[in-house]
């Protein structure tokens, strides 16, 4: 059932890049004539390594396409998550264990290499299964396929023998691509060696149309050896696989990272030789890990997904893939804190928009027409910020506070609140904590440190936090701080023992005055 005209014209305006993405593929879907029950989505996934976040990045940001183009046209659309797991294995990554048992079964297809977890039939199970829970657990709806399944089935079979009649055409798009020595041995084709199981990347010597067989020659034993190209016996070479997909299943749009874009275009050439319309799609920056370098499925560096989860929510995770997906984004532990709250204050404003700004906040994207109601009293950096004040080793502890500032909160009223209390206690442990170092004050410091002490103590009882951090500001400036920022630096150093810190007036509101006089007094005795 279609949306009505205002929602869409709604979505269309709020230029959300999903909407716009929405947008190009109708377009596409205009042009080319194509008319379907239900247009493909595709994602795909190399589990020649473990499941990383760009991966899950890539399904959020395709939902979330889907979802758009769902409101605008009202056509059924499904999510193909492909795993290429019949790849050849190429190296052993580098975070796996058992390195030198997976060493020798290099050159294997994923689904013959023995899992090193020792969980699964093979490493590409095991990796997939990963895949598939993580995506489960987030509620995506997709359809899960393996490359292995899908030639072995006969799926791909009129679409690879259409491929071998387009041969020298794939040839002629792909060489010109490669290096001299690369030329002599490329073929589209890569048989599935009858004698060792590896899948081989030989020069092809014969090609039989009407048997639809290939015939290279074996480096070992010097035979010449003729194999089909359909029922799994061949695969095909990296970009001409990603073509043979689009084709075979009836992709209308995939995304794909920025250094993908040279495979895109080549792949689309391809797809153009079988006649079909390539899909639709949006080239995004990758991530990258806190030193500026790609995040590497074999090195494991930047975040995973399940590390993400120990420190903050699914949706603050969902969020951080909505965000500028064209720009390359730094992804390490210290964006987490402040997605979490970039998340909540997105969830707090979501109800009072309307209209476009109702499609263009990214709470739609994440939730759609199921968004929760519940708002949070206390941010996040917050919450860690009492934690290492208050040197709170439970929940208990921690609600303690949370009831005083927000009289009658529980954990049963505010179970999002509840969750991002457990989530302050182990981010603090793992990397305030071990990165603490109080200082002691000098004696101007300790100067302005006895001012604020007496204008806080000074204050009513029941001064709000916006007063209270005035309060806090005006004592810096009474003590010649220039710069309030260096103020309010030595107060985060002399007092929490970090760089940075919270708003104060919440945060002693929060803490409660008493308590944060006894950290000056504690500063002020210390050597």
């Amino acid at each position: 059932m279609s949306s009505t005209p205002g929602i869409i014209q709604n979505a269309l305006e709020s230029k959300a890049w999903p909407f716009q993405e929405a947008e190009k593929l109708i377009k596409r879907m205009e042009k080319s004539g194509i008319k379907k029950d239900c247009v493909v989505f595709e994602t795909g996934y190399g589990p020649s390594g473990l499941p990383h976040i760009g991966t899950f990045g890539e399904v959020a940001r395709t939902t979330m396409v889907k979802k758009a183009y769902e409101l605008i046209t009202g056509q059924k659309s499904k999510i193909i998550c492909f795993s290429d797991d019949m790849d050849g294995f190429r190296k052993v990554p580098d975070n796996l264990p058992n390195q030198e048992m997976l060493a020798k079964y290099i050159g294997l297809p994923l689904t013959q290499v023995p899992d090193p977890f020792g969980t699964h039939e093979s490493f590409a199970h095991h990796n997939n299964a990963r895949l598939i829970n993580f995506l489960d657990n987030f509620g995506f709806d997709y359809e899960f396929s393996s490359a292995t399944e899908v030639y072995k089935s006969g799926a791909m079979d009129a679409t690879l023998l259409k491929m071998l009649g387009a041969y020298d055409n794939i040839m002629n798009v792909i060489l010109p691509t490669l290096g001299e020595e690369r030329r002599k041995t490329y073929s589209p084709f890569l048989p599935i060696c009858p004698r060792t199981g590896v899948v081989l990347q030989l020069p092809i010597i014969k090609r039989d149309l009407d048997k639809g067989t290939v015939t290279y020659i074996d480096e070992e034993t010097k035979d010449e050896v003729e194999v089909p190209v359909t029922g799994g016996h061949c695969k095909m070479q990296w970009k001409a696989d990603w073509a043979m997909r689009w084709v075979g299943l009836g992709v209308d749009y995939e995304m794909a990272g920025k250094d993908l874009s040279e495979s895109v275009k080549l792949s689309s050439a391809i797809t153009r030789i079988l006649r079909s319309t390539p899909p639709e799609g949006l080239s995004y920056e990758l991530f990258l890990d806190e030193k500026g370098a790609k995040i590497s499925k074999s090195k494991g560096n930047g975040i995973s997904m399940e590390e993400w989860l120990k420190y903050g929510t699914q949706e603050s995770l969902s969020l951080y893939m909505y965000q500028s997906p064209r720009k390359a984004k730094k992804l390490y532990f210290d964006v987490i804190p402040k997605t979490v709250d970039e998340y909540l204050n997105h969830l707090r404003k979501f109800p009072s928009l309307e209209g476009k700004q109702k499609y263009a906040s990214p709470i739609w994207h994440i939730h759609h027409e199921n968004t929760p109601d519940e708002e949070v009293p206390v941010t996040f950096a917050l919450l860690i910020n009492l934690v290492s004040a208050s040197n709170a080793e439970n929940k208990e502890t921690l609600w303690g506070f949370i009831s005083n500032y927000s009289e009658g909160a529980t954990p049963e009223e505010y179970p999002l609140l509840d969750q991002l209390v457990g989530y302050a206690l182990v981010y603090y442990n793992n990397f305030v904590k071990p990165n603490k170092n109080y200082r002691a004050p000098t004696q101007e410091e300790m100067s302005a440190l006895n001012s604020l002490k007496e204008a806080i103590e000074q204050l009513p009882e029941g001064t709000e936090a916006g007063d209270i951090q005035t309060a806090v500001f005006s004592v810096g400036k009474e003590h010649n701080y220039d710069n309030l920022r260096e103020w309010f630096g030595a107060l985060y150093e002399i007092l929490l023992g970090q760089k940075e810190g919270p708003r104060m007036g919440s945060f002693i509101t929060l803490y409660g005055v008493e308590k944060f006089i006894d950290l000056i007094n504690h500063a002020l005795v210390r050597r």
